[in-house]
């Protein structure tokens, strides 16, 4: 009879997920999210890795959605649009479908797509939140925008800096603040200040930067001479 000729080798991208689709669960998000970041631009490309390293699921979304973006040099502009897709995730009528059990994952993604393409948003955004749909993972949208800022902060050497106070921080009181913490930082590197306010606190202050935390608070320092005393007693 007639010789069958040999199957052509299926592509590597295509064999990653019909593998992925035999796994366990956690072993099949890793695969889908890993072979987005690098089936986008070429499946023979490594991961590119980012300058910190975010943890949880929605840090190793963010790090494929960093790595295929940096191989497009697209950074900047998938920043904004993801940025633009957390704030229509806002929307109580579209949340309201993404949160709801009963919707099947294909109504969501098509619904999201419908959404991204009159957006305007780019094909590589557009992919991302289809992962993220397959996954059933568009409710944590908000957390991998969060996670994906982090690493956007570290890739434009920016240190992330937290100081609550028991009351807003007049003029001449943020000045010297941002004057001392800057003190902290390389010459390559940029504050990024973020401040809050906590009564609870009573006075002074908690300032956590980069991953140093010092708690001078008021009510700290009251909590340590009570347990002297105490210990004393």
């Amino acid at each position: 009879g007639a010789t069958v000729p040999p199957h052509k080798p299926l592509p590597r991208p295509w064999v990653d997920l019909h593998q992925a689709k035999k796994m366990a669960a956690p072993a099949r998000l890793g695969l889908k999210v890993r072979c987005f970041s690098t089936s986008v631009v070429n499946p023979v490309n490594k991961l590119v890795m980012p300058p910190i390293q975010v943890y949880g699921v929605e840090g190793r979304y963010a790090t494929a959605l960093y790595s295929a973006a940096s191989k497009q040099k697209k950074l900047d502009q998938v920043e904004q649009e993801l940025q633009k897709i957390n704030s229509l995730m806002k929307d109580a009528k579209f949340s309201g479908l993404i949160v709801n059990p009963h919707i099947k994952r294909s109504i969501k993604q098509k619904a999201v797509n419908d959404v991204l393409t009159k957006q305007k948003v780019s094909p590589i955004m557009i992919n991302f939140m289809n992962v993220l749909a397959e996954n059933g993972r568009l409710r944590q949208t908000p957390d991998v925008a969060g996670a994906f800022s982090k690493i956007m902060s570290a890739h434009r050497g920016e240190v992330l800096c937290s100081v609550t106070t028991a009351q807003p921080l007049d003029e001449a009181g943020l000045t010297d603040l941002k004057a001392a913490l800057n003190g902290f930082l390389k010459k390559s590197e940029t504050l990024k200040l973020e401040t809050k306010t906590d009564p609870s606190i009573l006075g002074g202050m908690i300032v956590s930067i980069g991953d140093k935390y010092a708690d001078m608070s008021t009510k700290t320092k009251i909590q340590k001479l009570s347990k002297l005393i105490n210990e004393a007693i």
